[in-house]
């Protein structure tokens, strides 16, 4: 007797290889909604930037402290020989050009208070501060002896002081430099082409002058800016002093505060830090124009702690693996207890896995990452156990589907949460993953496929 051919329907409840392939065609279908989630964090991302970047804006951007530093101009004397028609001779021509010598302070004292607060716009938040300076510090008389300048070359009468910043729109206090006993209000000048935005007062009197004797200044700034604070360490002995109420800093640049006078609590954060000229890459003078010694900058960036976004996207990496191991658990229940599961079904499960994602990225920009882990998980697996019931008829595998979620997201979470030990961890719980499934897949009868 001729045997019946089996109908397509059929292969797909008989057959484990056919199950197989319709459960990996259905994870690869999976993707694409996944992947416009991605997309749909990374917009979100970049629009909490944009906005972020308004407000700092609007309230003043990162400050960056270059000064206080003596210019002095000078004068160059090069000889040129011109041919005169009527002598029949070369004419020797004093030609004078005017430089300028900058001189860094011997000693530079910053104490730093530093008052931050959140501002918000729509659901995104950005940290801003106000800082109160007091600077303080000296110059010693300058050496042009280096450059064999004499002293009748010297333009003593046209010397000032400079101050540079990035934020002049933050600055919230009229600025004197005292330095002697003569106040000197600072004045912006336009600068081409450069990082730092320049202050300058007018010509230092007499009485000013670091000629033979070592002057003092000192002066207070309060300024307004966002996200980080940082100062080149332009003294020969270079002090720096924070207080602040944030929380969260975090200390860059290319110096680090005093570990023993450092403090970080709930309440803020105090930081020391002190630079010698031998810890830099750069001189006390320089003659003809200033270097470009950003990158020598040092300070705190105020981050806010968490950001939502990237823990999401992080989150969503691992969707693959969480629709995979889902439907795996499905299809070893299918195998083994021979209950039958339409691929609609797969798919609806699959398609409630990636609603999780948009749960967690929604409801955490109105809320905490944890707490929105918490309720997109709790609605996700309460909707698919409900499902799985129905399918499954049986209270039994229920619980272990439900089970089996429970542990899958806790165990991303983890990984998410972790930064030294994700990798270790990850493999770990990989591993055991693998070793479980290995087990349970030996009840399957692969022979009858």
């Amino acid at each position: 007797m001729e045997k019946q051919k089996k109908s397509f329907g059929q292969w797909i409840k008989t057959s484990i290889t056919v199950r197989m392939l319709m459960v990996g065609i259905l994870i690869f279908t999976l993707l694409i909604p996944l992947s416009f989630i991605k997309d749909l964090i990374r917009e979100r991302a970049f629009r909490q930037k944009a906005v972020v970047k308004e407000i700092n804006q609007k309230w003043g951007n990162e400050v960056l402290l270059y000064g206080p530093v003596l210019k002095i101009p000078y004068q160059i004397h090069t000889l040129q020989k011109n041919w005169n028609e009527k002598t029949k001779s070369y004419i020797e021509e004093d030609l004078i050009t005017t430089r300028n010598a900058y001189f860094f302070p011997n000693t530079l004292d910053i104490d730093t208070n530093v008052e931050s607060e959140t501002l918000g716009r729509s659901i995104y938040e950005s940290v801003v501060y106000t800082a109160s300076m007091k600077i303080k510090g000296s110059f010693t008389p300058p050496d042009f002896g280096t450059h064999d300048i004499v002293d009748r070359d010297i333009l003593w009468n046209k010397a000032t002081i400079l101050l540079n910043s990035t934020n002049l729109k933050g600055i919230r206090s009229n600025l004197e430099l005292e330095i002697g006993d003569q106040p000197y209000a600072l004045q912006s000048r336009y600068t081409k082409n450069s990082y730092t935005n320049k202050l300058e007062t007018k010509f230092l009197k007499e009485n000013s002058l670091p000629k033979e004797k070592e002057m003092m200044f000192s002066m207070e700034l309060v300024i307004n800016g966002s996200e980080q604070l940082r100062f080149i360490p332009v003294g020969k002995e270079t002090v720096i002093s924070m207080t602040s109420n944030w929380p969260s800093p975090s200390f860059n640049g290319n110096y680090l505060p005093d570990t023993k006078t450092k403090e970080i609590s709930e309440t803020g954060f105090k930081a020391n830090w002190k630079v010698l000229q031998i810890n830099r890459e750069f001189e006390q003078e320089f003659f003809g124009g200033l270097p470009e010694i950003e990158g020598s900058a040092f300070g705190v960036k105020l981050l806010i702690p968490v950001d939502e976004y990237q823990k999401s996207e992080r989150a969503s990496k691992y969707g693959y693996l969480v629709i995979a191991l889902t439907f795996l658990v499905f299809f070893l229940i299918q195998t083994i207890s021979k209950i039958h599961i339409h691929p609609f079904q797969y798919l609806m499960i699959g398609l409630a896995l990636t609603m999780f994602y948009t749960l967690l990225i929604s409801i955490s920009e109105h809320s905490s990452f944890f707490k929105a882990y918490i309720i997109a998980g709790i609605a996700v697996i309460s909707l698919i156990t409900i499902y799985a019931k129905a399918i499954l008829k049986s209270i039994k595998f229920m619980g272990l589907i439900t089970l089996s979620l429970t542990a899958l997201y806790t165990f991303i979470f983890v990984i998410i949460q972790l930064e030294n030990y994700a990798l270790l961890v990850g493999s770990i719980g990989l591993f055991v993953i693998l070793g479980t499934i290995m087990i349970i897949s030996r009840r399957i009868d692969w022979k009858n496929d």
